[in-house]
């Protein structure tokens, strides 16, 4: 057994501050569509030059 038991409101607790301070999650298809929208206004930019 730990030298730190938490009860039932100490472990709700510390679930709650590790949902809210966990990293976002990394988005790989958003990131690619990111990347291709700018990728196309820089190609859009350089042929209307």
């Amino acid at each position: 057994m730990g030298k730190y038991q938490l009860d039932t409101k100490g472990k709700v607790a510390v679930t709650k501050y590790h949902e809210k301070h966990k990293p976002a999650k990394f988005d790989k298809k958003q990131q690619l569509e990111k990347i291709r929208a700018d990728y196309l206004k820089k190609k859009q930019k350089q042929t209307d030059k």
